[in-house]
């Protein structure tokens, strides 16, 4: 046997070994509410206008303890850390296909893209609302953001690092890199079993080991203090929905809306809250460039 053959024979019993029954139900409320999302929000006003690997073990250099919401240190983007228990529990949570999907079929595996195994919980912003999650490989990323019950979650879809294949972790000028500004959607259950959305607005990147603070400036007057962990930050802000461009309604008779999603500037600072990089008008756009899919 061949050592594709053995990949792929170990990844199929490991899908069986994982594999839940469907809920019928569940999938048909995802397959309603993801397209009543997808009409309402997934587009922005700005774009309406315009297989698995071991990972290597290196060396990391940190820097000094960092002034940022959590007061941890930056470090160079030389390694992925190692999952804790719950870490990897939350990885496999976010990917129940054992990795990436397709962008418009949550059950469709992009094998191409890992297994659930290359992947690590980078850093993670914690807010009244929940949470979202950076989870990257050596390769690309996915944001994770838990929904109630999970199988309305959002889809882990892929981004290559740098945004071609086979991707470059470490692969940016300068001291900031932003990899994606995009949305995340959080669905909750409620007690009389309706349920209700959430979509966020999300930055997420790479910084080098002398950034010690990552601001976002939303552009409606609203900035937030990115987390920072071993080179990697996220943010996010609860979005504002706007009418749709030219109206319209939905299948169910409702007005057609969008994200709000103006471009923002994202700013790295240093040791002395010096500016290290800036960058500006950072355009809104879906998760999966480079890849195809």
């Amino acid at each position: 046997m061949t050592l594709d053959e053995q990949r792929i024979s170990a990844e199929l019993r490991r899908m069986a070994d994982e594999a839940r029954p469907v809920d019928a139900l569940a999938y048909a409320a995802q397959a309603r509410a993801g397209s009543t999302r997808r009409r309402r929000l997934s587009l922005s006003v700005a774009g309406l206008a315009a297989a698995a690997s071991v990972i290597a073990a290196v060396t990391v250099a940190t820097g000094a303890t960092g002034g940022g919401p959590d007061g941890v240190t930056a470090a160079e983007v030389d390694r992925l850390p190692d999952n804790t228990p719950e870490q990897a529990r939350a990885v496999r949570a976010c990917m129940p296909q054992g990795g990436p999907v397709h962008s418009m079929d949550g059950r469709r595996r992009i094998p191409e893209h890992g297994a659930v195994a290359d992947f690590r919980l980078l850093v993670e912003y914690r807010d009244e609302g929940g949470s979202t999650a950076l989870v990257g490989s050596r390769a690309g990323f996915v944001l994770c953001t838990p929904s109630t019950p999970a199988e309305l979650a959002e889809r882990a879809v892929f981004t290559y690092w740098g945004f071609k294949a086979p991707g470059n972790m470490r692969g940016f000028p300068g001291a900031l890199q932003v990899d994606a500004y995009t949305s995340q959607s959080r669905y909750e259950e409620g007690r009389d079993k309706a349920t209700r959305d959430q979509t966020y607005r999300v930055v997420v990147g790479r910084v080098t080991a002398d950034v010690r603070r990552v601001e976002i400036d939303w552009a409606d007057g609203r900035r937030t203090d990115a987390r920072i962990a071993d080179g990697f930050f996220i943010a996010r802000v609860l979005g504002k929905s706007v009418p749709r461009p030219g109206g319209g309604k939905d299948a169910f008779g409702e007005p057609l809306t969008v994200l709000d999603s103006p471009p923002v500037t994202v700013t790295a600072y240093g040791p002395q809250n010096q500016i290290l990089e800036q960058v500006k008008d950072e355009a809104y756009g879906p998760l999966g460039r480079g890849t195809g899919y």
